[in-house]
């Protein structure tokens, strides 16, 4: 059984004696403020806070001071965010302030007790509620709250950046991964490059266009004359070969016309040979002229109308070599088109399986990292990158906010705790 805190009892006119007593209230008013003067500034309650709650009342007929030992001690703000004090029943806690709940506990005690005087209570922070960290950090969970928290000094708190276990090989994991995206990454901005020359050449122009997405990239120069002197050697090919087959149909043509010339003159001497067998046919009939002689132009009209069958069959075979000539194009340009489609289309599957391989990798060096964080010093000798976010509470209502190392952290808190993938880097 605690004493009285106070036990004044001095001799005098009763003019001395309450001059002394509203002095004395006065000084424990100011000694039972001080604790609350010195907490964090503004700071608001809320579930799991511990607060130490002393109670004092001034017994005027007495002229002392009594200490409230049934509700002096330690405290827990509850789920529901209140606190529970005897005498002064259940009252709401999340969201104020240590001085408004001392406030709040005087005025239900002296309501609900009747008291003539209203008793002074103080309320100290004894512990705050605990802030969360996850994430990369070597040991994430829950600690203590202490006042003036940032988020380094949290990561601090939880063992740092996440180490990697003993034995583990997360090094070479990641110099093979790295190696293989290198090799992929190259491979990517030849096909990108290689699928806009095929566009160029499905459209017949004699250049394509650069992408964007490559223009820093720093083997893009030599890549883009690689593809460039393929476009121009196949659109040359392709127009060489064309060439030749209208070459040829220019020469089957030029010979057809010869051969009809021919044919024109070989009618004539047929012509004239009919009129001179006429002739010699009448004077034969007459026996002026012996049928040796009939017989012989009868050979030679045979033989100059079989020449010009011979020309007209020639002239045949020069047309189907036309012909021919004319579907060689046609198939030639359907085959360059094919292959180009094929091409194309070759390109865009091997852009495709480049691309989840490329995203393999990355997955695998993030996860080598994620065992060590700090073996992310994989390009040029760089520190890890790290990002930082705060899951915080606000008014009942959980929002996140991007924070950086020197960010305040308040109690309740979860810091989240990432590394920055390197493709974002």
């Amino acid at each position: 059984m605690k004493t009285n805190i106070f036990d004044i009892s001095w001799a005098g006119t009763v003019s001395n004696r309450m001059r002394r007593m509203r002095l004395m209230t006065t000084c424990l008013a100011l000694a039972l403020a001080i604790p609350q003067l010195a907490a964090a500034d503004e700071y608001r309650l809320g579930s799991q806070d511990k607060l130490t709650i002393r109670v004092a009342e001034w017994q005027t007929v007495e002229g002392t001071f009594r200490d409230w030992t049934a509700v002096n001690g330690e405290y827990t703000v509850g789920p529901s965010g209140t606190l529970s004090v005897p005498f002064a029943g259940e009252m709401p806690a999340s969201g104020k302030t240590t001085s408004e709940i001392a406030a709040a506990i005087s005025q239900a005690l002296q309501r609900k007790l009747a008291l003539a005087d209203r008793p002074e209570a103080s309320v100290e922070m004894a512990q705050y509620r605990p802030f969360y960290i996850s994430g990369e950090v070597q040991t994430p969970g829950q600690y203590p709250y202490v006042p003036g928290l940032t988020v380094l000094r949290a990561m601090s708190i939880a063992g740092g950046v996440r180490r990697a276990p003993e034995g583990q090989r997360y090094a070479r994991d990641i110099i093979n991964a790295k190696g293989e995206f290198d090799v992929l990454q190259d491979q990517r901005v030849r096909l990108i490059v290689r699928r806009a020359r095929i566009e160029a050449e499905i459209a017949d122009k004699p250049t394509f266009d650069v992408p964007k997405e490559l223009a820093e990239d720093p083997k893009l120069a030599s890549i883009v004359a690689d593809e460039m002197a393929i476009l121009t050697a196949d659109q040359k090919n392709l127009k060489l070969r064309l060439q030749a087959l209208d070459d040829l149909k220019k020469l089957l043509q030029s010979e057809i016309d010869s051969l009809q010339k021919k044919i024109v003159n070989q009618q004539r001497q047929v012509d004239l040979a009919k009129g001179q067998l006429s002739g010699i046919g009448s004077l034969a009939q007459k026996g002026l002229v012996v049928n040796t002689r009939v017989l012989t132009s009868q050979q030679t009209i045979a033989d100059l109308e079989g020449k010009i069958l011979d020309y007209e069959t020639a002239i045949l075979t020069a047309r189907q070599s036309i012909s021919k000539a004319d579907q060689d194009a046609i198939d030639l340009e359907n085959t360059q088109n094919a292959d180009l489609a094929t091409g194309r289309q070759q390109a865009e599957a091997d852009l495709s399986e480049t691309m989840l391989k490329m995203n393999m990798h990355t997955g695998l060096m993030a996860e080598a990292m994620s065992g060590s964080p700090a073996l992310q010093r994989y390009r040029d000798g760089e520190e890890p990158t790290m990002s930082f976010g705060l899951v915080r509470v606000v008014d009942g209502k959980t929002s996140e906010i991007a924070a950086s190392e020197d960010t305040p952290v308040l109690p309740g808190d979860v810091i989240k705790v990432k590394l920055v993938p390197m493709a974002s880097q």
